[in-house]
Order: structure tokens, then sequence, then C-alpha cells
């Protein structure tokens, strides 16, 4: 993670609930890669369930006086979701409580403690309709109940009175648990060919490369240099369609992309509605002067490497 020059090193504590899924498990590489000056506690939804106020008071009262006795800045950084986009239409409610209701209690507890918040989004809060890259201040229209939920938890946060970034992302995948990417890597060796979306387009984001950047972000808010902005995207650039991704992941693997078939949505329904174009700008991620992601097809190259590296160090 590229740091501007002059930066604070500051010490820092960083609180992550849903530091079991993919992007907290990210986020605690992270922040080990940086040294000791960096300590990430990244409890599970078994440690700290964020519908749970005495919970969440419970977790920002100990990180804020564990941070005071160190010396060390607390940040809060939300990586806890309720991710299961179709099964969100039949449980709309269990997905209110974590994507909304969780965030609402994290922002007003931060609020009391003086705990600033960075808070994780996504592409499904816009109505997929556009024809040029989402920017932050653009109108929100979710599709979704998924899309629904969080577009509450981002209001939420933002109308708490917390100091707090939300950041939003798009199509993320990473080496541990599941996702797109990994179901690809699995039916190429199962499957002779497979039809795969070809009408919906998006970023795909390594959720390592989003981990490095939150972390980026919290450094600038703990030093007194975070962004103006209050609503930022991070996503790896450029754009494709689910179709294109499946073919560079194939590509990845050394065999044959044409193996991949595009169809249509209608070709292949879905209970949660998709956005037909959620590519987000990340204008205002290096208008505030944070390290620009990189293009997608990079990303993805460097997940297939550090996928063989713990593949290679888990046989040793």
């Amino acid at each position: 993670m590229s740091r501007a020059t002059g930066a604070d090193d500051a010490e820092l504590a960083i609180l992550v609930p849903g530091g079991g899924g993919q992007l907290g498990r990210d986020l605690v590489a992270a922040g080990r890669a940086l040294g000791e000056r960096v300590e990430v506690i990244a409890p599970g939804s078994d440690e700290l369930d964020v519908t749970e106020p005495g919970a969440v008071v419970e977790a920002v009262a100990d990180l804020a006086v564990g941070a005071a006795q160190t010396g060390r800045r607390a940040v809060v950084v939300n990586a806890a979701a309720y991710t299961a986009v179709d099964a969100a239409e039949e449980n709309e409610e269990t997905a209110f409580a974590v994507n909304a209701d969780g965030p609402r209690m994290l922002a007003a507890v931060c609020s009391s403690r003086g705990v600033p918040l960075v808070h994780v989004s996504t592409d499904y809060v816009f109505p997929g309709d556009a024809e040029r890259p989402y920017e932050p201040d653009d109108p929100l229209g979710p599709r979704s109940a998924y899309g629904r939920t969080k577009a509450a938890g981002e209001d939420a946060v933002l109308g708490s009175g917390a100091l707090a970034w939300v950041v939003r992302t798009s199509w993320l995948y990473g080496t541990s648990g599941r996702n797109f990417v990994k179901t690809m890597i699995d039916l190429e060796s199962t499957r002779d060919t497979l039809s795969v979306v070809d009408d919906q387009v998006g970023s795909p984001t390594y959720s390592a490369d989003l981990a490095r950047g939150l972390l980026e972000l919290a450094e600038r808010i703990a030093s007194g240099r975070a962004p103006k902005s209050t609503v930022l995207h991070y996503a790896n650039t450029g754009e494709t369609t689910w179709c294109g991704l499946a073919r560079a992941v194939f590509a990845e693997l050394g065999a044959d992309p044409q193996r991949v078939r595009p169809c249509t949505t209608e070709e292949f329904p879905r209970p949660a509605p998709r956005p037909a174009y959620s590519v987000l700008s990340t204008a205002s991620w290096t208008a505030a002067g944070l390290s620009a992601p990189r293009p997608w097809r990079d990303a993805l190259a460097a997940f297939f490497a550090d996928l063989r590296s713990q593949d290679s160090s888990a046989r040793r």
C-alpha cells in the first residue's frame, strides 16, 4: 500500500466487524503486512453480532479504551454484511437487520465514542441502467432486497452524526470463502462447457486490493488527512461481463476460454434482479489522494499468484 509523503505514522487499532468473511480475512492479512504499527481486531459474526446492541457497545468501547491505553488511534472498518443476494429476496428482514440496523448501531456507538467509521457498501445500490461509470453522488435506485438494505445502511451511517465514510465496491472475490471466481475454477475441472451471463457489466474487484485500500483510508483518517468526500468508490479499474470474467479465469488456468459460452440474463433467471451495468467510477478515490486501484485483469492475475502461494504453503 503506497502512502503519501509526510503521512502520520501513528499506530492504529482497527476493529473489523465481519472479520471471518472474505474481506475481513484480507483486512487481517493487510494489517499484518504493515507490521506492529497496525493492530487489526477482526471478530467473526459468532463473536460480534452487529445486530446485538450490547455486543456492539462493548466491542467499540473495548476498542476505544484499549487504543487509548496503548497510544493507538482507533478506527472501525465495517465488513459485516448479509451478502446472499438471492436469499435476501425472501429474507429481507434478516438482511435489513445486518445491512442497515447493524451499521446504524455501529455508527451511533462510534459517534458517542468519537471513533471514526468506514462502512463498506455495494454497486447494487444503483439501478444499473447507466451508460457511464457511477459516481458517488449519482441517484440511488436499488432493484433488489440486498441493494435496498445496503442503501438503508448507507443512509443510517451518513445520517448518524458519526465521523464516517461509505466505500462502495463491486463484484468482490478473494482467496477465502466462496465467490464467482472460485466457482469458475471448480467448474473448469468438471464441465466441458458452461454458459455464463454476458449482458451484465461491472468491475471485478480483488478483496485483497480493497483491504489494502481500506487500510490506507483508515490511516489517512487517523492522521487527520481524511477525504472531504464521505462517499467513495473503490473497484479494480476497467469493465467486463460475467462471461468475460469467467473466460479470464479459464485463461489463467491454461484452459480454452471459448469453453465458456455467453448467455443472456433471461436465459439464466435468478430470484433477485441484477444490475445490467454497475461499473463504479474510482475518480473520487484518486481525487482524495488515495492510491489508484489497478486494472481488474492485473488484479485477477495477482489473485491466482496468491492462491498458488497459499496452496504451496499448505502442502509444506
